[in-house]
């Protein structure tokens, strides 16, 4: 099960983001549309949206954080990263850093895509692909935008 996860798009997804979306089983965002005419954009592209509300965001966009449940493994979407994983939750998937990050902090897994459209702290623009496969540990990978 691929999932393509992104933060951060601030109004702005590249062409090279759209072509890697439309090849996703679904797509996470993790906040920061910057508005609600982009979530209905990427939602058209066809692969099924779990959004979050990000803290530029127009207030109820989305939720503010999302658990969901893929396999034998419980996620948490959320924009800004908490200092505790809520408990339960093995995996914590934020943005709003703009960097990419891969840490395991008490035995749960923070993972944050980067920015799709607003690099900063030298990171270039990405997104992640997650990769659930039954019995096996998540596979995260950054990809690089061009």
């Amino acid at each position: 099960m691929p999932i393509a996860i992104i933060a951060d798009t601030h109004d702005n997804l590249p062409s090279s983001a759209r072509a890697a979306l439309i090849e996703a089983e679904e797509i996470w965002h993790l906040g920061d549309v910057s508005r609600g005419e982009l979530l209905r954009e990427i939602q058209g592209l066809g692969p099924p949206v779990q959004a979050i509300q990000g803290n530029c965001d127009p207030r109820g966009l989305a939720p503010e954080t999302l658990t969901l449940q893929r396999g034998s493994h419980l996620f948490y979407l959320v924009h800004e990263p908490p200092t505790e994983a809520p408990l339960g939750v093995t995996f914590v998937l934020h943005g709003h850093t703009h960097v990419p990050r891969d840490e395991t902090i008490r035995g749960v897994r923070y993972l944050n895509p980067g920015t799709v459209g607003k690099p900063n702290h030298g990171a270039p623009p990405s997104l992640a692909w997650l990769t659930i496969k039954e019995g096996q540990a998540p596979i995260w990978e950054i990809v690089r935008l061009s």
